[in-house]
């Protein structure tokens, strides 16, 4: 966990709706850079997912990086089952045969008891370091009206995945995340995206500070 970034997120956020309670980077990693992203939300929520989907596209685009959204490359009926592993496996290879090289992975997630949820999150023994499993872990998120039904706390992570040929699928960044106010969407999502967008910069995963140099080129 890095106290630090926590810190520098709680401060930049303020009064935030979203809150970094947690994260994780690859301890094998410096820097990583992605060309083309897909970014998956995974919620029963049709409209807050494409609300997500469409505003952390548009940061990517903004940064130079390109960017789709799940919506624009799953089939519809591809979220309304279940799938197996080997579905996942053939969603993967079709993702490295159009040029994808990162998968940025959100879902929501709840828990009757915050603290132990916080404390069953922070081991990181318990993630699934490959996208696929991950996914199939929690596909259930998608077609079941009830998933959020009996719990009263509401937390969230962000995955950074790495599915370049090679690489094994593997995980680069993960961030856990509490969000505090979930009554009003857009304004979480908002506050959500503005948290991931940090937290990623300042681990130099595709989002990079603006050095003193480039910051003079724009005056």
């Amino acid at each position: 966990m890095n106290k630090a970034l926590i810190l520098v997120a709680l401060l930049f956020m303020g009064c935030s709706s979203a809150e970094l309670v947690d994260n994780w980077k690859n301890p094998d990693i410096v820097i990583f850079d992605a060309n083309k992203v897909l970014i998956v939300g995974m919620t029963s929520n049709s409209k807050a997912q494409k609300e997500f989907e469409t505003k952390m596209k548009k940061h990517f685009s903004n940064r130079g990086v390109e960017a789709m959204r799940s919506l624009d490359v799953f089939d519809v009926e591809f979220t309304d089952s279940e799938r197996s592993e080997e579905e996942l496996d053939e969603v993967e290879q079709s993702l490295l045969d159009k040029d994808f090289d990162a998968i940025l992975f959100t879902k929501i997630l709840g828990s009757e008891n915050k603290e132990s949820f916080r404390k069953e999150m922070t081991d990181i023994n318990r993630y699934h370091d490959k996208f696929k499993d991950d996914y199939l872990s929690h596909q259930d998120i998608y077609y079941d009206e009830n998933y959020y039904d009996e719990y009263k706390v509401y937390h969230a992570e962000t995955s950074l995945y790495c599915i370049c040929v090679g690489k094994e699928r593997e995980l680069i960044w993960r961030g856990i995340i509490d969000i505090t106010d979930p009554s009003n969407i857009k304004s979480v999502i908002d506050d959500y995206i503005e948290l991931v967008v940090l937290a990623m910069e300042e681990q130099d995963l595709i989002f990079h500070k603006e050095t003193d140099e480039e910051d003079s080129t724009k005056l």
